[in-house]
């Protein structure tokens, strides 16, 4: 106490608290403080992990799903929802929901998602932050439909993408039973925004995507008509964003009365190697039309030609001519470091056409290519094919070759290019590389 100041005086009748009780308040209130305060140090951890995590997903539905999981653990709430505006930003057109039960999802079976009324379309109209302690006491409610759980508090706040309102997100019950605070809020905001920019992220590596999908596409050919065969090629990109392959296909009839048909595979996955394939592919197509020489003396002079006047990457490639015989046909064929054309017989029996691979293009100019031929009976199916089709980092190649044997030979009675595009569907490789499949078949007689 200060001099000057005196002793405040006893109020008459009231009894004077201990000593011991006003500090157990005291400390019970620092006590509390520090709860409170460690409380928002871990919101504060979490949110930072969140919005870690965020950036490092690259799929557009994982990141949408992480937001509201993310979201319901910072206000420990027992349901969470996302909902997409369509074009016209009036009305929804995805909802992603957490945090409903088995029976709770069973319940809703058949129940068409919100597309924008009641509360929910309040937050759409009015894109502030909305904290709701009764939700059907609010005067936008409309009630919720049959089977729906029993919500009664709501925080919802808009996210935003470059300006525009990309959805809203939505957060019900939590778990102490308390309504939703000024904090939860706050938090939430946050939340959002860096939602905001992690959704603008996964829309420009889908664009990316999209353009570099649309590129590869534009650098393949369009088979031409190849009669008496039948033709059917189909190409795969990787999961990857933005992935550009080296994967290419082209066949075509030849002057001499053969077909020719060549698949490769550029090493590398950039615009680089993209630009690479296609000038192999235009240059092949030339040798091949002009020189009407043997699959090996066609490798070699593409080899020694890219050598001389490119700087080429390392290429594996696979080149064969089916060329008239006295009875049926003859595959004659050269690979370059390639995996072996797979044939099928009419009859379902598969096997692979094992032979000397030589060396890949652009490893020794000078080296001589090995020919094979064999013959092809009447109905039968030659697959050429990419690693991309058959490799997967868990499993030795022999395994994903056996697997792709079984695979083509189960499918072989359908249309060719059901058939490559089965084989495509189903690969037995994790999908980490782009793929190519093309597949000539022979006519029945």
């Amino acid at each position: 106490m200060s001099v000057g100041e005196e002793e405040p005086e006893e109020q008459p009748g009231v009894p004077k608290m201990p000593m011991a009780l006003r500090l157990d308040g005291q400390l019970a209130e620092i006590a509390e403080k520090l709860w409170e305060l460690g409380r928002a140090k871990e919101r504060l951890e979490g949110l930072l992990d969140a919005v870690l995590s965020l950036s490092r997903e690259e799929d557009l539905p994982a990141v949408l799903h992480r937001i509201v999981t993310t979201a319901m653990d910072l206000t420990n709430a027992r349901y969470g929802a996302l909902g997409v505006l369509d074009d016209s930003g009036e009305r929804l057109k995805q909802f992603i929901t957490a945090g409903l039960s088995t029976a709770e999802l069973a319940d809703l079976a058949g129940t068409e998602f919100p597309r924008g009324r009641g509360v929910l379309g309040h937050l759409i109209r009015h894109p502030q932050p909305l904290r709701v302690t009764d939700i059907v006491s609010h005067p936008a409610s409309v009630g919720f439909p049959p089977g729906h759980p029993p919500m009664r508090t709501l925080l919802g706040v808009a996210i935003s993408v470059r300006g525009t309102i990309y959805g809203d997100l939505y957060l019900s019950q939590r778990a102490d039973g308390a309504p939703f605070d000024q904090d939860d809020e706050a938090i939430i905001l946050t939340l959002a925004g860096a939602a905001g920019i992690a959704i603008d992220n996964m829309r420009l590596l889908e664009q990316h995507r999209e353009s570099a999908e649309r590129f590869q596409r534009l650098l393949l050919p369009t088979l031409p008509d190849l009669h008496p065969f039948t033709a059917a090629a189909t190409y795969r990109p990787a999961t990857a964003p933005g992935h550009l392959g080296g994967d290419w296909y082209d066949a075509i009839w030849l002057p001499d009365h053969a077909c020719a048909a060549v698949i490769g595979d550029v090493v590398g996955h950039d615009l680089h190697s993209a630009a690479a394939m296609a000038q192999t592919r235009s240059m092949l197509r030339a040798l091949l039309y002009d020189h009407l020489t043997p699959p090996s003396a066609v490798l070699h002079q593409l080899d020694r030609t890219l050598n001389a006047i490119t700087d080429l990457p390392v290429t594996t490639a696979c080149l064969a001519r089916i060329e008239p015989a006295h009875q049926g046909w003859t595959l004659h064929w050269s690979t370059a470091g390639h995996l072996p054309p797979l044939l099928i017989t009419s009859g379902k029996q598969a096997r692979y056409l094992h032979a000397e691979p030589g060396l890949p293009l652009a490893v020794i100019a000078e080296q001589p290519r090995p020919d094979h031929t064999h013959p092809l009976p009447a109905g039968a199916t030659v697959v050429f094919f990419t690693d991309g089709l058959i490799e997967h980092p868990a499993h030795p190649i022999d395994d994903g070759l056996a697997a792709l044997a079984e695979l083509a030979t189960l499918h072989a009675g359908l249309p060719l290019q059901d058939f490559v595009d089965t084989l495509a569907d189903h690969h037995p490789s994790d999908g980490h590389d782009d793929m190519a499949v093309l597949a000539l078949r022979t006519p029945e007689t």
